[in-house]
């Protein structure tokens, strides 16, 4: 039990520097809330109802795909004028276009990760700061660690943003809305515990994605990692369920 406890302190410790270390300000803006139907469109047209994407249709598709990333680039949410739901739905947006954006600039690529080639001071594809939002320039990590998870304190955003992977939850073939947020999270929820993809569970044995344990401390601020899977797991999951984790798969969820 104290080694469990160990690990427990040492994964948020780790989530805890790599928040900080992506921490944005944040922007004053007079904005008010867009529309994200062409969005919408682009991800009912080149996304299958599995997650599958159709990058070459996006990249024919590219003058609108850019419309919308200039929509997003000219409106900074800010509290004044949008709900929490709508900025929310906002950032899972723009984090998911934008790495359709990587990923059509750079096709054809075998994996994400490999798009880093020859940047300077750039560990990863997701400290490339290739993001501008009224003259704020961000990276992929800045969204997701510095705004959406410190802001928004909301675990099911981990299956929502989607990093354009194999193991990744699936790229919903809808746009988020703030009006729709809440019902889209808990089906993206439900559709990444339960997919047989993904996870793999039973009573007393769980295989589970890297991002229950990349991101455990996200899903224990209320009780166990058994608890918040139970929320939304087909069959109950016993307290001493073996836990281990599958290994990821970094290829391009690209359509065959």
């Amino acid at each position: 039990m104290q080694k469990y406890s160990f690990f427990l302190s040492l994964l948020f410790g780790v989530s805890l520097m790599f928040t900080t270390a992506c921490k944005v300000q944040k922007v004053n803006s007079d904005s008010k809330p867009i529309s994200h139907d062409t969005w919408d469109s682009l991800l009912q047209k080149h996304v299958t109802d599995e997650g599958w994407v159709d990058y070459k249709g996006f990249i024919q598709d590219s003058s609108k795909l850019n419309k919308y990333l200039e929509l997003l680039s000219a409106n900074h949410p800010n509290d004044q004028f949008w709900s929490r739901d709508e900025r929310l739905a906002y950032w899972i947006n723009a984090y998911n276009a934008f790495t359709v954006k990587l990923i059509v600039d750079n096709y054809p690529v075998k994996s994400i990760k490999d798009i880093k080639n020859g940047i300077p001071f750039v560990n990863t594809v997701w400290d490339i700061k290739f993001i501008e939002i009224e003259g704020e320039n961000y990276d992929l990590n800045n969204i997701e660690h510095g705004i959406i998870r410190p802001r928004f304190n909301e675990p099911r955003i981990h299956f929502a943003v989607n990093c354009a992977s194999v193991s990744c939850p699936k790229l919903l073939n809808e746009a988020f809305t703030g009006k729709q947020l809440d019902k889209q999270l808990d089906k993206a929820a439900k559709d990444f515990i339960t997919g047989s993809d993904k996870n793999q569970i039973s009573p007393n044995q769980l295989k589970l994605s890297k991002i229950f344990t990349w991101y455990g401390g996200d899903f224990t601020k209320n009780g166990s990692l058994i608890d918040y899977l139970n929320k939304y797991a087909d069959q109950k999951i016993n307290a001493d369920a073996d836990i281990e984790y599958l290994d990821y798969n970094w290829n391009l969820n690209e359509q065959k």
